[in-house]
């Protein structure tokens, strides 16, 4: 499966510890050089930003229609703005993303936006984790999160 990830996805799962869920569930997972930067470079030192660098499993493409980012960026931040772009360009539906705004705009362009807590539901699906609430849970406390923010979609 051909799968494009935004930023908050991959520091939320990294800051629980279970940024292992990525691979093994999607293989391979396409991030545009936009969501690089913001984990590696404005992220450094924080949860995944070592990880990411090094992992083999992460493949880092550039946009190239430049036309459609522009119109994204007048909407959403340069993360999902490439993030959506680059799932267009590599004709995959398949996009990891949590921020609402995103997943509208996402779901206008076709595109099939899953965000934490249905990556939580396929792994304990896939029997990789015993507990949906004890990550939701972890992600409260240790990232901070708001129940709120949990999308399955």
């Amino acid at each position: 499966m051909v799968i494009v990830s935004d930023t908050s996805p991959i520091v939320n799962l990294a800051s629980i510890g279970r940024l292992d869920l990525l691979p093994t569930i999607f293989g391979k997972v396409y991030i545009p050089f936009a969501v690089f930067e913001e984990i590696t470079i404005k992220g450094s030192g924080q949860p995944g930003a070592e990880e990411i660098q090094t992992a083999s499993w992460i493949e880092i493409r550039n946009c190239s229609d430049q036309n459609l980012l522009h119109q994204l960026l007048l909407e959403l931040d340069p993360g999902e703005s490439e993030s959506i772009a680059l799932a267009i360009e590599l004709n995959t539906p398949n996009l990891i993303i949590d921020e609402k705004d995103g997943r509208d705009v996402a779901l206008r362009y076709n595109l099939k936006p899953i965000g934490i807590l249905g990556i939580l539901l396929e792994a304990k699906k896939m029997g990789l984790i015993s507990s949906v609430r004890q990550c939701m849970d972890d992600l409260k406390t240790i990232a901070g999160w708001a129940q709120t923010k949990l999308s399955h979609r």
